[in-house]
């Protein structure tokens, strides 16, 4: 059954340089799921954190769900990523480098589990956004080039 796509985070290949990916469950309450069936996420500066071994994913927004009553959530809480031990201890092992971080990519369902890629990325400076612009232009004045052809 293929993944359906909730939510994208289109700043992240902006603003990093995607080296590493993984694939995630994540903790979530009832109302969570609803809301995220619903479309109600962001996850534009949302990052993780290893913490004692556990990693956490921080300032992803779900949105409440309108038909919750009063079992509300807290729309920003920390929720816990579950990843096997050897992919943790991969990633302590790299963040533990300076410049590297852990971004959320994607959120989606698969086989009815919500799932989150994360990546471990590294920040780009100016002139490699620059870089990634022009590239991007060239590739498509020449694909443009090629259609007329």
């Amino acid at each position: 059954m293929p993944a359906k796509v909730i939510a994208k985070n289109r700043k992240a290949f902006h603003n990093y340089e995607i080296l590493d990916r993984y694939e995630a469950g994540v903790v979530l309450l009832g109302t969570e799921v609803k809301a995220i069936s619903d479309h109600k996420v962001n996850l534009n500066n949302s990052y993780a954190q290893i913490q004692s071994g556990e990693v956490w994913i921080q300032n992803c927004h779900i949105g409440s769900y309108s038909h919750a009553g009063s079992a509300t959530h807290d729309p920003t809480r920390p929720r816990k990523l579950l990843l096997h031990r050897r992919e943790i201890n991969r990633l302590v092992g790299k963040i533990s480098r300076k410049g590297f971080t852990i971004v959320p990519l994607q959120l989606y369902f698969k086989d009815g589990k919500v799932k989150v890629e994360v990546a471990l990325a590294r920040g780009k400076q100016l002139y490699d956004k620059r870089e990634a612009a022009r590239k991007k232009a060239v590739d498509k004045e020449v694909k443009m080039e090629m259609r007329q052809r």
